[in-house]
C-alpha cells in the first residue's frame, strides 16, 4: 500500500473500488463527489485522473500504469492533476510527473500548478511585435517569427522539422532563453541523438527535456504537451521569455484517438473523436505575451504529414490554430537544399510586425527574385538560348539559394544574415564564392555597426573577393 493512499485515507477522503479494468480504463464503485479532472490514486500507488461521472460509478484512466485490479481501492487525492515545476528542471530529462529520466536527484518543489490551465484571456495579453532570432536565414528573412506566435512546423517524415526546431532552440538557449522540448511517442534513439546534441553545444543547461516514448502508457504521453506547457508558464509567468516545441503532435492526436476508441467515443473525421481539435486548440492558445510582464511564450507545434500534403484533417486543424506554418519539402531536401523549407506554401501571418523597414525591403526583393527564379528555371527546360534576364534571374536565384543553405550547426545573426543577403544582390553577375561571403560577414560582426552601414559593409565583402570589384 502507498504512503500517499494511507495518508489520504488517515484524512478521511472519498473512496471506491474498482469494478472493471480495461487496460488504462478503469470503472470505479463510490467515490461519491468526485469531479471530472479530479485526481486520484490507487492502493497500489497508480494515479488516474476522472473522465467521466455516473449515477454509482465514475471511469478513471489510470496515467502511469495499465494494470490495476478488480478489487483495488481508490481514493481521491485532489479536484485537478497538478504538476511542481521548480527553477531545478532547467537541464534536466523528466516525464509528464515530472519524475527524472536521466538518473539524477528527484525534483522537488513546493509550487504547484495544474496541468489543464486555460489559456490568457483577451485582456491578459499584449500585441507581438519581437522577432525570435531562429540563426536560420531563410527562416528570419521571408517568415521570421515573432515571439509568443504558434507557428507550425509540417513536412513528411525526415523532412528536416525536427533538426529545424532543434536548430532555434540551440541558438535561442545559447542566448539564454528557456526552452522546453516535448517529445511525445518518439524511439528512444531519436531521444538519445537529441539529448546528445543539446550536450554538445551546451545547449542543454538552459533546456528542459519531457519525453513520453512509444513504450509509455497512452495516458501519460496524452497529457505530455499540456505538462511541457505547464512547466513553460511556470518560466513565462516568473517574467521569462520561453519557447516551447511539441515534437509533435500527430503522434499525440493518434495517443488520442486509440484512447478515445477504447473508451468507445463516437469517431469523427478519419476516426478522430469529435473534439480533436479542442484539444489542440485549448494547448495552442495558452502561448502570447503576457500583459502583467511583458513576457513571451512561443509555440512550435510540430505536425508529420504525407506526401507533402498539408490539407489533410489535422494538418488543417493546426493551421487554422496557428499564426503560419513552415513547410519542409522532401523535394528540396532532395535537391540538397538546407533547411528545405517550401517558400511557396509557407507563410507566417504576423511576422512583419516585427520587422525592420529595411529587413521588410531585402524580403520583397528576395520573393520577387525568387518569382523570377521559377518561372525562367520553367524556360530553361525548353533547350532554347534564354534572353539576358532570364539568365541573370537563375544566377541570382542561384546565389539566394546558395545563401539559404545552412547546415544544422550553422547560425546566423539577423545582422549577418543582412549583410549576405545585400552582398548577394549587390554581386550582380559576378561569380563568388557563397561560404566565403558568410564567413567574412561572421568576422565582421555587423551587430556592431547601423543597420544603414549594412549594405557598405556588403561591398567591401566584395571587394576582399578573389577577383572581387570594389
Amino acid at each position: 500500500m502507498s504512503q500517499l493512499y494511507s495518508r489520504l485515507i488517515a484524512k478521511g477522503n472519498t473512496t471506491g473500488e474498482v469494478v472493471d479494468s480495461n487496460r488504462f480504463l478503469i470503472t470505479v464503485a463510490g467515490l461519491f463527489g468526485a469531479r471530472l479532472g479530479s485526481e486520484v490514486v490507487f492502493s497500489t500507488g497508480v494515479v488516474g485522473i476522472v473522465t467521466a461521472i455516473h449515477d454509482d460509478i465514475v471511469t478513471i484512466n489510470t496515467i502511469n500504469s495499465e494494470s490495476v485490479a478488480i478489487g483495488t481501492q481508490v481514493v481521491i487525492y485532489r479536484d485537478e492533476l497538478v504538476i511542481h515545476p521548480s527553477e531545478a528542471l532547467l537541464g534536466r530529462v523528466v516525464d509528464p510527473l515530472l519524475n527524472p529520466l536521466d538518473n539524477g536527484v528527484p525534483l522537488l518543489s513546493r509550487e504547484s500548478r495544474s496541468v489543464f490551465t486555460p489559456a490568457p484571456v483577451f485582456a491578459e495579453r499584449l500585441l507581438l511585435d519581437q522577432q525570435l532570432e531562429t540563426g536560420v536565414t531563410v527562416v528570419d528573412t521571408l517568415f521570421p517569427i515573432v515571439m509568443g506566435q504558434r507557428i507550425a512546423l509540417m513536412g513528411d517524415p525526415k523532412s528536416g522539422k525536427t533538426s529545424f526546431a532543434l536548430q532555434a532552440a540551440t541558438h535561442q538557449a545559447l542566448q539564454g532563453r528557456i526552452v522546453v522540448l516535448v517529445l511525445i511517442a518518439k524511439r528512444q534513439t531519436e531521444i538519445e541523438q537529441i539529448m546528445a546534441s543539446l550536450r554538445s553545444t551546451g545547449a542543454i543547461k538552459n533546456v528542459v527535456i519531457l519525453v513520453a516514448d512509444s513504450f509509455s502508457p497512452l495516458p501519460l504521453t496524452y497529457l505530455a504537451p499540456y505538462s511541457g506547457c505547464t512547466i513553460a508558464e511556470y518560466f513565462w509567468h516568473s517574467g521569462r521569455d520561453t519557447i516551447i516545441i511539441y515534437d509533435d503532435l500527430l503522434n499525440h492526436a493518434k495517443v488520442y484517438r486509440e484512447m478515445s476508441l477504447i473508451a468507445k467515443a463516437p469517431p469523427g473525421r478519419e476516426s478522430y473523436p469529435g473534439d480533436m481539435f479542442y484539444r489542440h486548440s485549448s494547448l495552442l492558445e495558452r502561448a502570447g505575451r503576457l500583459k502583467e510582464n511583458g513576457a513571451t511564450l512561443t509555440a512550435l507545434p510540430l505536425m508529420t504529414t504525407a506526401n507533402n500534403d498539408i490539407t489533410s484533417y489535422l494538418s488543417t486543424n493546426i493551421i487554422s490554430i496557428t499564426d503560419g506554418q513552415l513547410v519542409f519539402d522532401t523535394e528540396e531536401l532532395q535537391r540538397g537544399i538546407m533547411p528545405p523549407v517550401n517558400t511557396g506554401l509557407s507563410v507566417s501571418r504576423v511576422g512583419g510586425r516585427a520587422q525592420t523597414g529595411l529587413q521588410k525591403d531585402l524580403a520583397q526583393d528576395i520573393f520577387r527574385a525568387l518569382a523570377a527564379y521559377r518561372q525562367s528555371s520553367q524556360f530553361s527546360h525548353f533547350g532554347q538560348d534564354l534572353p539576358e534576364q532570364y539568365r541573370l534571374a537563375l544566377r541570382l536565384g542561384d546565389r539566394i539559394r546558395l545563401a539559404f543553405n545552412q547546415t544544422p550547426t550553422e547560425f546566423f545573426t539577423l545582422q549577418e544574415q543582412q549583410v549576405i543577403l545585400k552582398a548577394i544582390f549587390l554581386a550582380e553577375d559576378q561569380g563568388i564564392d557563397i561560404s566565403r561571403v558568410k564567413a567574412a560577414a561572421k568576422k565582421l560582426n555587423p551587430s556592431r555597426y547601423e543597420a544603414t552601414s549594412y549594405e557598405e559593409l556588403a561591398k567591401n565583402i566584395l571587394a576582399s573577393l578573389p577577383g572581387g570589384k570594389a
